[in-house]
């Protein structure tokens, strides 16, 4: 028998309660409380809200929208059912079993919604008449929707992937760094992208894209950073901003300049703004390229007119084929660049070079044309091949976007100075010429990225100061200069530590400030990294070097905090990622898309593209996995390689 206090929710048939006849009850469950009042707990994630007769059930149908727990469960089925009739599909070998799957025209509009935004599909896909006959023979009973009402599907999703995004980014506890790009339609119009990348509470790397608006012509810097600032504050970010990454802006430094004076106001920055803005890496070293080709137009020039030559008659090139067969040189295709593509460029000098003993031959067959190399011009092509392909290289792991974080350039970075330097030092005076263009403007973007990249080089426990400590004894050749800026970059370290230590919630149980242990360099220790032997050098061969220091100075040494203990114990060891390479222009058909469903489709193909499902058979039969896109540029909204 139940005691009458028991304070257990009791459930009573009532024959005169009312009957719940909207649709929504089948995803929630009504309870009543022992104060009497009633509850309505969503059967998917076990949320409560309120059930009183007054409340009505929109607010119930608002959760479904944005409840994952819901939308997986529903889509969960969804599978369960396609993968059941497929089964039964196998059994009956052929026969008819359609009338067992139970077809859901909501959940059906939904993947073709996602299907168009995943894959970039016009929304007048629906009237193609190969894609209704498709549509109508897998699925008589579906309703093909319009191209509007698609359209108000994908908005729907966006709106609601939005809504699911920014309640994450409230939930954080970390700060976030913003990545500022510069996209161009095919009408050359411009659109700036923001990119908001951040440490999820799990611990996971995230990125994703959260605006995407355009630019008109008349529009100024401080158009730009006001319209960024307001887009910030919409998303409720702007006071969580760790670093902004300017990328092509032309008004880059005028941007950064007016964030950090409404952020500074406000307090909202740490080590007051002097970490808060970066350049993009793979925008330096393409300035470094350009001032690389400027300074060896010339002979770049010369071998040009030579491919050219060659290529436009196809006797000349049948005879420089049959000269490279004769000789041995391996066939390959003899490729004219376009000059405003420096990557086409290195690739018509490195197979000019292949073929060079094949148009000596051909020039020794016509002394009347002056457009073929001298030695010395080879010579000097050789140099220029040796530098850019350092540099394309490079320029393919610093344009990745999804793995790379700041703290696996500086190593890179380091090393492509001191490659510059040796170059400069080089005894032929067309490389030293070339270095010296090069090295100026390199270290002209490298001072204001320095000092960021530095620390979250000491914040990779493969490195920590080990890094920092190597590269500047071999870069700075006056050991008080690099004995100077090692110690800046400690004491950087040092003073961003006790600025997070007090801001932090646990303040009180850790050390209060950390003053410092100055036993991690020794000036004594220095030793000035000579010029390299060799002509042929190259990322890789920087870094030998640090391995072995690393092992050399890996000793653990007493403790005495938490950040000593991180400093001074041994490095771990590293391994190398591979990388992805990304482009920033749009595609035919969102050049002509109003901008507004320009940004509903790019954001939301980001969002949902890298959602991660229930199993792997859910991403299967549902969403296209990132691969996929990555794989199959031409359908995609973004370009290949975005993510």
């Amino acid at each position: 028998m139940m005691d009458a206090n028991d304070s257990t929710a009791i459930t009573v048939h009532n024959p005169r309660a009312r009957k719940l006849r909207s649709l929504v009850w089948n995803d929630f469950t009504k309870e009543r409380r022992p104060d009497g009042s009633y509850v309505a707990i969503c059967n998917h994630c076990k949320k409560q809200l309120t059930a009183s007769s007054r409340s009505g059930t929109t607010h119930l149908k608002n959760h479904l929208v944005i409840c994952t727990s819901t939308k997986r469960v529903k889509r969960k089925k969804l599978v369960v059912r396609r993968l059941v009739l497929k089964s039964n599909d196998a059994k009956n070998e052929g026969g008819m079993s359609s009338e067992h799957s139970q077809f859901d025209q909501e959940l059906s509009r939904q993947d073709l919604a996602r299907m168009v935004i995943l894959h970039g599909y016009p929304f007048n896909i629906v009237h193609h008449v190969g894609f209704r006959t498709f549509v109508r023979n897998l699925q008589p009973l579906f309703k093909m929707a319009s191209a509007d009402i698609v359209k108000a599907d994908c908005m729907k999703i966006y709106e609601n992937e939005r809504l699911r995004l920014h309640e994450m980014l409230d939930k954080i506890h970390s700060r976030v760094s913003l990545t500022v790009d510069m996209w161009k339609s095919i009408a050359d119009m411009d659109y700036v992208c923001l990119t908001c990348h951040y440490v999820d509470n799990d611990w996971r790397l995230q990125k994703k894209i959260i605006n995407f608006f355009p630019l008109g012509p008349s529009e100024l810097g401080q158009d730009v950073s006001k319209t960024i600032m307001e887009r910030l504050q919409e998303w409720n970010i702007d006071g969580k901003l760790c670093a902004v990454l300017l990328d092509n802006c032309s008004t880059s430094d005028f941007v950064a300049s007016e964030l950090i004076g409404y952020l500074r106001a406000k307090g909202f920055l740490i080590s007051n703004g002097d970490l808060f803005y970066a350049r993009s890496c793979g925008h330096l070293l393409n300035a470094i390229v350009h001032k690389s080709l400027e300074a060896a137009c010339e002979v770049i020039d010369r071998v040009r007119v030579s491919v050219q030559f060659v290529k436009s008659s196809q006797e000349r090139l049948s005879i420089l084929q049959k000269n490279a067969e004769q000789i041995g040189i391996l066939e390959k295709p003899l490729v004219l660049d376009a000059p405003s593509n420096w990557p086409s460029t290195y690739m018509m000098l490195e197979t000019a070079c292949h073929y060079q003993e094949a148009f000596k031959h051909l020039a020794e067959s016509d002394v009347d044309n002056a457009s073929f190399l001298s030695p010395k011009d080879w010579e000097d092509v050789r140099a220029v091949i040796e530098c850019l392909d350092v540099l394309y290289q490079a320029l393919e792991k610093f344009s990745a976007t999804k793995i790379p974080t700041a703290n696996l350039y500086f190593n890179d970075m380091c090393g492509l100075h001191l490659l510059l330097k040796t170059w400069y030092k080089s005894p032929q005076p067309f490389v030293a010429c070339m270095a010296k263009e090069m090295l100026e403007k390199f270290e002209q973007y490298w001072d204001s990225n320095r000092m960021l990249m530095a620390i979250a080089s000491v914040l990779d426990p493969r490195y920590k100061m080990k890094s920092v400590e190597y590269f500047f004894k071999q870069i700075y050749d006056d050991a008080f200069e690099a004995k100077t800026r090692i110690d800046n970059v400690r004491d950087s370290f040092i003073n961003l530590y006790n600025e997070y230590v007090g801001h932090s919630a646990n303040s009180s149980k850790l050390q209060a400030f950390y003053a410092g242990n100055n036993s991690g360099y020794s000036g004594g220790e220095y030793v000035n990294g000579g010029e390299c032997k060799t002509s042929r050098i190259t990322l890789s061969d920087t870094q030998r070097g640090l391995d072995q220091y690393l092992k050399e100075t890996s000793s653990g040494h007493p403790a005495r905090s938490d950040l000593d203990m991180y400093l001074e114990e041994a490095v771990h060891p590293s391994k190398v990622v591979p990388l992805d390479s990304e482009a920033r222009t749009l595609n035919q058909y969102l050049s002509s898309t109003d901008p507004a469903i320009i940004e509903c489709l790019i954001c939301s193909q980001d969002w949902i593209g890298n959602e991660t499902e229930v199993s792997s058979v859910d991403a299967l039969a549902i969403v296209p996995s990132t691969a996929f896109l990555e794989t199959n540029g031409d359908e995609c909204m973004l370009p290949a390689g975005g993510d």
